[in-house]
């Protein structure tokens, strides 16, 4: 039987590049979005066996019951991501707390949820983001959320033991659907980056695969941003 693959967030941007790579390389995949029937749409499209859940991160008491078609997972993505814009000054509680719980107890809750279905050698690898670094202007939320993304692996790379967690954090992705229609942004990013590109879905699902195939790589917080925090 094939490995397993769950990707939380898969129907769309990063998450669904993952999804058809690793449906390609032979796995057999589960991806979600919040939507069944377009989670259903997305992994037709996908073939080879793939197969759509719905499940909303924001509300983590049901999470468990969506994941009940999952068996024995090998991988393990969580790439479901909220785009926020929060201050201080201008600060929306009913948003603070649907990103919190998305990204902190639905994250938490889906591992909680697959832990006893866990393959001994299996690998989870949360998504987080570059604001946690460099924070801007309404990113109070987001910031705050990725950092915790940061420290939450080391966690649960204690507690899961031996399956490996690790985390991914892009940086601007230039030919994703939130960025690709942003040509002069784009450019002002590409000439602060010292690989004077951006990186790409292909250069994160790269990444991605890296982190969940390394047997050794454990508790690691991995930005992909071609160097635009050194500037």
């Amino acid at each position: 039987m094939a490995d397993t693959a769950v990707i939380v967030g898969g129907t769309q941007g990063l998450g669904k590049e993952l999804a058809e790579r690793m449906a390609a390389r032979g796995q057999s995949v589960f991806l979600s979005g919040r939507d069944q029937a377009r989670a259903d749409a997305v992994a037709a499209g996908i073939g080879k066996g793939a197969r759509g859940l719905a499940i909303d991160l924001t509300k983590p008491h049901d999470i468990a019951a969506s994941l009940a078609p999952v068996g024995t997972v090998k991988h393990l993505v969580i790439a479901a991501i909220e785009r926020d814009s929060n201050t201080a000054r201008d600060y929306s509680i009913d948003r603070a707390i649907k990103l919190a719980t998305l990204k902190l107890v639905g994250y938490t809750e889906v591992i909680h949820a697959l832990a006893g279905r866990l393959a001994p050698d299996a690998s989870i690898v949360l998504f987080g983001g570059l604001a946690k670094e460099r924070p801007y202007p309404g990113s109070t939320t987001v910031t705050t959320v990725n950092g915790a993304v940061s420290t939450m692996i080391r966690t649960l790379a204690v507690e899961l033991a031996p399956v490996r967690v690790n985390a991914i954090h892009p940086g601007i992705i230039g030919d994703t659907p939130e960025w690709s229609g942003k040509p002069e942004a784009l450019e002002r990013a590409i000439a602060r980056t010292p690989i004077r590109r951006l990186a790409t879905m292909k250069d994160v699902a790269e990444a991605t695969l890296f982190l969940l195939d390394n047997q050794a790589v454990n508790g690691v917080n991995l930005n992909i941003d071609g160097g635009w925090l050194l500037t």
